[in-house]
């Protein structure tokens, strides 16, 4: 009997978070007002940084683009899974599907470079003060910009052209709320282990080197604070890091449950979970995080509102 190839006839269908139709209505408002949230606190945060002269300095600089970021990120798998959540079919082509992939992946990346950058920054303006200035000057700032988008989409063609080159043949129900690699690949009736293997070194390697460069960082500040005489110096050093690192524990906390395991210990209830947490969750709480403990983002906000008062 010939086997029928779902990816190129009718695509898939996103089984989303919960197929009890009694949760899809609750779960569509939940979730609207989740995005409606990130939205608004990221461009906030956006337009406050923008206003606000005082803010034009690297950190921010690469706070603005994180926010931007964070809009793109949820915008490419949160609209989908609200209009899945009212509809019946709940379908997505196969090259619909692709690009989702393509964009969630580069999205993701260019997230955990400019998270990185914003670890460089802190390292650079506590570690050299003295030449924080020449270090991080506008130019290098917007290097690092480019190279963090350039890698991270050159990543993300990667890992879709490997997903392009697959067949899938026993189902097209897809147990997720978005076309994630891991739900995927489980459909897939290819042999994929070499797809898994490239896949699993290419993002160790991609992932891992932000993470590292983050980690060295904070390496780095921790023995330069220590050093600090007065509590109340070691104390002002640190909390200039606090937003920073809490984000950082969100982000890579969840994303190394879902994608650092191997294919047969993927979970859909807990992955999904999880999945929530790095996709949803997080983009939200940034605004929030940044903008609660930090004087001069709380300035900036403050200028903004008495601008569009006046």
């Amino acid at each position: 009997m010939e086997t029928k190839n779902y990816s190129s006839d009718s695509g898939f269908i996103l089984l989303g978070l919960s197929s009890n139709p009694r949760l899809q209505k609750p779960l569509f408002a939940i979730f609207l007002i989740m995005y409606l949230v990130t939205v608004l606190g990221n461009v906030l945060i956006i337009l406050a940084i923008h206003s606000d002269p005082r803010l034009h300095t690297p950190m921010y600089f690469f706070l603005s683009n994180l926010s931007f970021m964070d809009i793109c990120f949820t915008t490419v798998t949160v609209p989908k899974m609200l209009v899945n959540l009212l509809s019946e079919t709940k379908a997505i082509s196969f090259l619909g599907c692709l690009v989702q992939m393509y964009f969630f992946i580069a999205f993701a990346n260019t997230d955990s470079y400019l998270l990185a950058s914003m670890a460089i920054d802190r390292l650079v303006a506590i570690c050299h003060p003295f030449h924080y200035n020449r270090v991080m000057n506008p130019r290098r700032c917007l290097l690092m910009l480019l190279g963090s988008c350039t890698i991270s989409h050159l990543h993300s063609l990667l890992r879709v052209l490997l997903m392009s080159r697959l067949s899938f043949c026993a189902s097209h129900v897809i147990k997720h709320f978005f076309c994630d690699t891991q739900p995927v690949l489980k459909l897939s009736c290819s042999d994929t282990s070499s797809s898994q293997i490239v896949v699993m070194t290419e993002t160790l390697a991609v992932i891992a080197t932000p993470f590292l460069c983050i980690l060295f960082s904070y390496l780095r500040i921790i023995v330069t604070v220590l050093r600090i005489p007065s509590a109340a110096g070691k104390w002002k050093a640190f909390s200039t890091c606090s937003s920073h690192l809490t984000v950082v524990a969100l982000f890579y906390g969840s994303i190394t449950y879902v994608y650092f395991r191997p294919l047969s210990m993927y979970s859909v209830v807990k992955d999904r979970v999880a999945t929530v947490m790095y996709t949803v969750v997080t983009p939200m709480l940034n605004p929030f995080i940044y903008s609660l403990r930090n004087k001069d983002m709380k300035r900036g906000l403050r200028k903004l509102r008495d601008r569009i008062h006046s």
